[in-house]
């Protein structure tokens, strides 16, 4: 009985926003990232222009915002990292909440590679370093990339040096704590990258061609409606854009109050993502259609998602602008690094509250062990062959691991532990709108079912073919394995014994404690 009342202290002094509004900021933090400004335009693009804005709002509604609510109301009913979440569910789920901590552990260990790329051109825009062959300079001088897949090579000095400021950056901001590290810092990057995104936007439509490019992304291909495939890309968009999945909005609602209005938070999050991703859709094609004129192209030929959008096409751009060149790169190049940074500290916080959770040690030791692990780790995609690495991880990690965690964890919330009557009754305690039938549905009906779908076809097209035609021996190495880990990494953790009795508490017992 000692031990479970000194587990009540410890969660009575679990630390907590210092306001919803910090909250909020550190979810939209999450949730807009890298992805929002370099994948979101082009899958737009590619999957009917402004039609695809009706299959995209209406995955929002059936499948984000549904599992954000699930996952906020997890977290703040149960108030623990997703590994105690799912223990204090049911001890038999501690697994899943392990499985997404680990794939949120592979994701840092690259993401971070990208933020550092960020920040090296956000110093080389200073003089435009790229040259008139930005491509050329990604790969052969910046990056220093091999001619094969099988050799490592040496670390490159112009990635590492960055690499090791954002991990400084990042692991500091976390060893301040949730209300005087995360929260802090959100509040002051989430309302600078706004401001200086609205800044390139602005610019952007005052561009000739401006139009040209609007009109691509925007153009309505109804046709495009009958298609399975835009609605399944728009749900895939969906899933990967809010943070859900692996264990980022589990633990960021661990720290909310016992009274907090979840329903409210979870639409303000998801419709906040959602316009910031509408107004990079406008900046960027606005731009591309700038790019197009200057050229003497269309847009079809310049228009691009992913690296190649924002290190190969975007230089291209900002060499061709009529004045302020430099400052735009900076401009571009530091909302990046903005948007990087604060979905990289999501990350990091998520394992970090869960060795704290699981191995009853302090911030300072979790942070400097799964952090300084991560940073360790990070190297391997700061070598000269780490492009293709990160490549072939962050495809598996996504498709095989974050999708698939997502499928598992709706099913087995909704249909093996029956859980979802629970978590809707209580989040329509605490909020100030309720509801209904639909999201149960959504939930146990629709997401599965479009995830599934989103499972097979990638399990198959990987299995008929290789990724980016790399060998199949490195997929191997780098693809396929690291998504079999994550999850063997999920039992291994699992097996270990907890150093306190926080799994073993009930929700009443859970509530007493916070309340002492």
């Amino acid at each position: 009985m000692n031990e479970t009342k000194g587990d009540w202290k410890s969660m009575a002094e679990r630390e907590q926003w210092g306001s919803r509004a910090g909250f909020i900021l550190a979810a939209i933090g999450s949730a807009v990232g890298l992805g929002n400004i370099w994948r979101f335009p082009y899958v737009a693009y590619e999957n009917g222009g402004g039609a695809f804005l009706i299959p995209y709002l209406f995955a929002l509604l059936t499948a984000g915002i549904p599992i954000l609510i699930m996952e906020f109301t997890m977290g703040q009913r149960f108030r623990g990292s997703s590994p105690l979440t799912y223990a204090r569910i049911n001890k038999k789920a501690e697994w899943l909440g392990w499985w997404q901590v680990g794939i949120a552990f592979v994701i840092s260990t690259y993401y971070s590679v990208i933020i550092a790329w960020a920040i090296s051109y956000t110093y080389f825009s200073f003089n435009l370093s790229w040259g008139n062959d930005p491509g050329t300079f990604l790969m052969t001088d910046f990056l220093q990339e091999t001619d094969t897949t099988g050799y490592l090579g040496s670390l490159v000095p112009g990635v590492l040096i960055p690499l090791l400021i954002v991990w400084a950056v990042t692991l500091g901001v976390l060893f301040k704590g949730v209300k005087k590290g995360i929260e802090l810092a959100n509040r002051v990057l989430i309302p600078t990258l706004i401001l200086m995104f609205l800044c390139i936007v602005i610019r952007a439509l005052t561009l000739e061609g401006a139009g040209l490019g609007l009109d691509a992304f925007f153009r309505p291909d109804w046709e495009g409606l009958a298609n399975p495939k835009v609605w399944v890309a728009a749900y895939g968009h969906i899933f990967f854009s809010l943070s859900v999945a692996f264990a980022i909005m589990i633990t960021y609602a661990s720290y909310l109050p016992k009274k907090a209005d979840i329903n409210n938070n979870a639409f303000i999050t998801a419709f906040s993502n959602s316009g910031f991703e509408i107004l990079a859709g406008i900046g960027v094609f606005a731009v591309l259609g700038f790019m197009a004129v200057s050229s003497g192209v269309g847009v079809d030929e310049v228009a691009q998602g992913g690296v190649g959008l924002a290190f190969v096409v975007f230089p291209e751009i900002i060499n061709t602008f009529p004045a302020f060149n430099e400052f735009f790169g900076v401009l571009f190049f530091g909302c990046l690094v903005l948007a990087g940074i604060t979905s990289l500290i999501s990350i990091v916080e998520t394992y970090v509250a869960g060795i704290q959770d699981k191995f009853n040690v302090s911030r300072t030791k979790a942070v400097l062990f799964g952090g300084g692990l991560s940073a360790l780790i990070s190297l391997l995609f700061a070598t000269q062959n780490g492009v293709n690495i990160l490549d072939a991880v962050d495809y598996f990690i996504n498709n095989f691991g974050v999708a698939v965690s997502g499928l598992v964890s709706v099913v087995a919330m909704g249909w093996v532990l029956r859980k979802l009557p629970e978590i809707k009754d209580h989040t329509n305690r605490v909020s100030d709108f309720r509801i209904g039938s639909w999201w149960t549905f959504c939930l146990m009906i629709v997401t599965p079912v479009i995830l599934g779908v989103m499972f097979v076809q990638n399990l198959y097209t990987n299995l008929t073919s290789n990724y980016e035609d790399l060998s199949t021996g490195f997929l191997l190495t780098f693809g396929w394995s690291v998504a079999v880990l994550v999850v063997v990494f999920g039992f291994v953790v699992t097996a270990l014994k907890w150093q306190t009795g926080k799994n073993t508490l009930t929700v009443k017992e859970i509530q007493e404690g916070k309340d002492d």
